[in-house]
């Protein structure tokens, strides 16, 4: 939490707050009120991603599974973080610039302590529940659930798509060569493949 305190905010204001849920009475309950959420909203982004089937060993079949098992078992889930923005000022879409890089920097620490962590926005279907049962103000914003804890299994390096996908130089598409990566960096093949706007339909 001290990670996520140091980080940057409009004016630098420090408008985020955390409410964190662990295992008193309240939180059990409001454990009880995500998990219900979280189980349905997996349901919908699986059958709306196609999920199920295939190769149960290919990392799509694999990421499927955990899944599955973390939203299952969410009431067992030691520690949720509910981010908060205190608003000072109307709605508005810039808002998130105030509260999301204190959930990066707490993602990131955890992650340095061997805590597996996301950020979801899994909570607004119930929202109006937590807020009654956690009593929080209406001039409050949820603004992501982060669940925490140690994972089952491995723990290892996390995979990304390679730079040379990611980092343009100087116009958009165009290589970056000065952007290298560490020796022996491996890279992910989930998610959308990049478009190739410019390849040849011919």
């Amino acid at each position: 939490m001290f990670a996520a305190s140091r980080a940057p905010s409009g004016s630098n204001r420090q408008p985020f707050r955390f409410l964190v849920l662990r295992d008193g009475p309240r939180a059990a309950a409001a454990k009880a009120v995500l998990g219900r959420s979280f189980r349905e909203e997996w349901a919908t982004k699986r059958a709306a991603d196609g999920y199920g089937g295939g190769d149960p060993d290919a990392p799509r079949a694999r990421l499927e599974r955990a899944m599955q098992h973390f939203v299952d078992h969410f009431e067992n889930v030691p520690v949720v973080v509910l981010a908060c923005l205190a608003r000072y000022r109307s709605p508005n879409p810039y808002e998130g610039n105030s509260v999301y890089p204190a959930c990066q920097n707490l993602l990131l620490a955890a992650r340095a302590r061997g805590l597996g962590g996301v950020m979801t926005m899994w909570h607004a279907p119930v929202e109006a529940e937590l807020r009654q049962l956690l009593a929080i103000p209406d001039e409050v914003a949820l603004s992501a659930t982060i669940p925490l804890g140690y994972p089952v299994g491995s723990h290892g390096p996390v995979r990304r798509r390679p730079l040379r996908e990611l980092v343009f130089d100087d116009a958009w598409g165009q290589p970056a060569p000065w952007a290298h990566e560490p020796p022996g960096t491996e890279h992910t093949q989930a998610g959308p493949r990049p478009r190739q706007d410019n390849a040849s339909t011919e």
